[in-house]
C-alpha cells in the first residue's frame, strides 16, 4: 500500500489521456508518498504521507 496517504486519505487517480483527435485512453495517477517517521500522539510511527500533508503542516515530524 505504498501509493496511500495515511493522513488525508488520498489514493490513485483516474482519469482520461486527451489526444489531439480527442481520443480518450484511461490513465492514472498516484500521489506522491513518502515513508517518514511522524509523531502520533507522542509516539514515532513510520507512515505514508504525501507531500502536500508534509508540506502544509498536517503531521509533526520525529526527530
Amino acid at each position: 500500500m505504498g501509493k496511500f496517504c495515511e493522513v488525508c486519505e488520498k489514493g490513485l487517480m483516474h482519469g482520461n489521456l486527451v489526444s489531439h483527435a480527442h481520443n480518450l485512453t484511461h490513465r492514472t495517477s498516484a500521489p506522491n508518498t513518502q515513508r517518514v517517521r511522524v509523531l502520533v500522539n507522542g509516539v514515532p510511527q513510520r507512515l505514508n504521507v504525501c507531500t502536500r500533508c508534509l508540506r502544509s503542516g498536517k503531521v509533526q515530524r520525529a526527530v
